[in-house]
């Protein structure tokens, strides 16, 4: 096909892409892919190729492309009033607006949504009123924040170091001093095969409460955790775990954040995966399902217990010394009030359960006999196949054999079905858009099969 290739010479001398082998791609040895539109499930790229994208962007385009309901409303919003700030008291309609319709459908116990950019400003501003929080109550020395290795909690200073992956690590001179790490509740990859479900979660349990031993109970501000891993690998918690960890932070006086990025607004098929999972947060993060990504925005759910604590920081010291320049942005607010309604008119969180359990159960049915499949999971939405080298040991493959980018590759050139190679194991990870079918479903389970076959023979 012609067609003109300046846009892949300026791309490749002027963009500086996230995520990516940044020499490679700037020599022209990995590929470029412009996307140019987007219908409920599909993105088209500019060369006329339609994929079904089976990761939702990076799980976020919720309601599904081409939404016009939404991008109405950010026009709308923009001819009306583009920008104005939230400091000070300022508002407008759509950020108002927004910050209710939050509320109505957040756990029980929360009081205020503060509104930033994207997940990694949200955890940071998490971090920064925890802290502010334990000043305020005069413990001072109450700092650290308990992540979980294998979470994913953004690319920051500190959400960098929250997030427990070494390649967010490696070169950045993190994790820093302040966040410490415990175990992942990742069963597949239990240490001691002979562990049931059970004697994991009490072996999680033990670590987590020896860490806290080590560092001191009264050291230890909050433990942030997503409700089901997601890019760790896409791993829903073992049986019990979440109401385990919970009594241990009780006990300590712990206060306990909700990464909610990739579950909230109903990828689970609840409403936010607290629900779904029993889980009691004091901070919720959300950003992705919030507008569906149609613009930028996230927030920080405030639960009563911290809020109180936040206003007696103000009478003893004044306004809160914290903001960003677009919080609560009016257009990013525009969007995730069309994107709300949405997803209650259109019936999609009940959607995203029904389907999600189709796909789960059609991978499960088509792939867990495989030799090489060491595990089928999911919940919800979100959907992994973990693959190994030798089933009965559960040998994985070496990160040189790249058996998920082969698998994910494969995909998308035999198939057109966009999955994710996930990091730290040969994992396809699914994300789909809430708007998927059981079609749509039966599609992405064919291409999985086929790239299986075409790698393994």
């Amino acid at each position: 096909m012609l067609r003109n290739d300046q846009l892949d010479q300026w791309d490749r001398e002027s963009f500086f892409h996230p995520s990516t082998h940044l020499a490679q791609h700037a020599r022209g040895e990995s590929p470029n892919r412009v996307i140019k539109t987007g219908s409920g499930v599909h993105i088209e790229d500019r060369d006329g190729q339609r994929l079904l994208d089976a990761f939702a962007g990076l799980y976020c385009v919720n309601v599904g492309y081409g939404r016009s309901e939404i991008a109405e409303a950010i026009a709308q919003q923009a001819h009306e009033l583009a920008y104005y700030h939230s400091y000070v008291g300022h508002g407008t309609e759509a950020s108002i607006t927004l910050a209710k319709m939050i509320l109505d459908r957040a756990p029980k116990g929360m009081s205020k949504v503060y509104f930033g950019l994207g997940g990694s400003d949200a955890n940071e501003t998490n971090v920064k009123l925890v802290w502010y929080y334990n000043n305020i109550l005069g413990r001072p020395q109450k700092k650290k924040i308990i992540s979980r290795w294998r979470g994913y909690h953004g690319s920051g200073l500190v959400t960098g170091s929250l997030t427990g992956l070494e390649l967010f690590h490696r070169k950045f001179d993190l994790p820093v001093e302040q966040v410490i790490h415990t175990e992942a509740p990742y069963f597949f990859r239990r240490k001691d095969r002979d562990q049931t479900e059970e004697q994991f979660v009490a072996h999680c349990v033990a670590e987590l409460e020896a860490l806290i031993a080590r560092e001191g109970a009264d050291t230890i501000a909050a433990f942030i955790g997503e409700p089901i891993l997601g890019t760790g690998g896409i791993v829903p918690p073992p049986a019990g775990y979440w109401e385990a960890i919970q009594a241990v932070l009780r006990k300590h006086d712990i206060l306990l954040i909700a990464d909610e990025v990739v579950t909230g607004f109903g990828r689970l098929g609840t409403m936010f995966g607290s629900d779904h999972y029993g889980i009691t947060p004091d901070i919720i993060t959300i950003a992705k399902g919030l507008t569906s990504a149609y613009a930028p925005l996230s927030g920080s759910i405030i639960g009563d217990k911290v809020w109180k604590v936040l206003e007696q920081g103000t009478d003893e010291n004044g306004p809160i010394g914290h903001g960003w320049t677009y919080s609560a942005h009016p257009i990013g607010a525009a969007a995730g009030v069309a994107n709300l309604k949405l997803i209650d008119e259109l019936g999609l969180v009940e959607n995203a359960g029904k389907v999600g359990a189709y796909l789960n159960q059609a991978m499960r049915d088509a792939l867990s006999d495989h030799p090489h499949v060491g595990e089928v999971r999911g919940d919800g939405l979100l959907c992994a196949v973990e693959f190994v080298k030798d089933k009965d040991s559960s040998l994985f493959f070496g990160p040189a054999d790249k058996i998920g980018p082969q698998l994910s590759a494969k995909m998308l050139e035999q198939s057109k079905v966009i999955a994710r190679a996930m990091p730290q194991g040969d994992i396809l990870g699914f994300a789909p858009p809430f708007c998927l079918t059981n079609a749509d479903a039966d599609e992405v389970v064919a291409a999985t099969v086929n790239a299986v076959e075409a790698v393994f023979g």
